[in-house]
């Protein structure tokens, strides 16, 4: 029986065999399609830890976050997150850090338009981001996170001060008086205080939340006006610009109707006169002595 020449493919097969991917052996990535994974730089790892973490930080109190979280989303072992940070309080810090500079930047607005519109796109800014970071915030400024320190009581009061002076580049007055600033200060507390009931119960839709809290700003500043004849006279101008439509607009629209209601009216208008007359130069005068000449 003659021989079988074996042809020139069976010949290159048998020199080289195909791979057994049963044994384990890894396919030929350009033949699948896949592309290699990039090793990520040390800065860009750090990045994203911080950006994983400020993630869980916001979804769940920071005392609830654990390294071994943090290493799982972020696609880490717990050693490489301890190549970076020396621990969870430092990863906190600098998560809160990178949301104190994206908060302080939500109160940056043009200075184009009504105070109080634009105060009001501020705090609709101000709201979504205590909205999208609830839990680990509101553990924060409520005092009773096992995270807080003074680094990152730091970060909160940079924020505070970012918001404080851009609201009185807003109002544009020459000189802010202590009393005016000290308006701006209480109003900023009342609008965390505010802000982190709302997170706990949410009573009232957002955008009413956002209206009361530019509201209520309009009425301090009203009435620290009342008691500064210098920012009084600077306070027409502010009323002239704004619109009927408008957060105060709609403030004294509601307090038309309240002045309306039976018996608001003449009770008011007796209060202002009596007490315009206790306050009157003739009322203070002391009674002259009988038979003085």
């Amino acid at each position: 029986m003659a021989s079988r020449t074996p042809s020139p493919t069976t010949a290159r097969a048998a020199r080289n065999p195909a791979p057994d991917r049963a044994a384990g052996q890894a396919p030929d990535r350009a033949a699948t399609g896949e592309r290699p994974r990039r090793r990520l730089s040390v800065d860009e790892r750090r990045e994203q830890l911080i950006a994983v973490a400020l993630e869980l930080f916001s979804r769940r109190p920071p005392e609830e976050v654990s390294i071994d979280d943090i290493a799982a989303a972020a696609g880490a072992s717990r050693p490489l997150v301890y190549h970076y940070f020396p621990g969870k309080q430092a990863l906190y810090e600098e998560s809160l850090r990178r949301a104190g500079r994206e908060l302080s930047a939500r109160f940056e607005e043009p200075a184009d338009g009504p105070l109080s519109e634009r105060l009001y796109r501020v705090m609709g800014r101000y709201l979504d981001f205590v909205q999208s970071h609830g839990p680990g915030f509101a553990a924060l400024l409520r005092g009773g996170s096992v995270a807080a320190s003074a680094g990152t009581s730091a970060v909160i009061d940079e924020v505070r001060r970012a918001a404080h002076d851009q609201i009185l580049s807003h109002l544009a007055f020459p000189s802010p008086s202590p009393g005016l600033r000290l308006t701006v200060r209480a109003w900023i507390a009342n609008a965390e205080i505010t802000s982190l009931e709302w997170l706990a119960e949410r009573s009232v839709p957002l955008e009413e939340l956002q209206l009361h809290l530019v509201q209520e700003f309009v009425a301090a500043l009203t009435l620290t006006a009342a008691r500064e004849p210098a920012l009084a006279a600077e306070l027409g101008s502010f009323f002239a610009d704004e619109r009927p439509d408008g957060p105060t607009g709609r403030l004294v629209r509601d307090l038309a109707g309240l002045f309306a209601v039976p018996g608001i009216t003449e009770a008011v208008t007796a209060l202002a006169v009596a007490a315009v007359g206790e306050s009157s130069p003739q009322a203070t005068e002391e009674p002259a002595e009988a038979g003085a000449e």
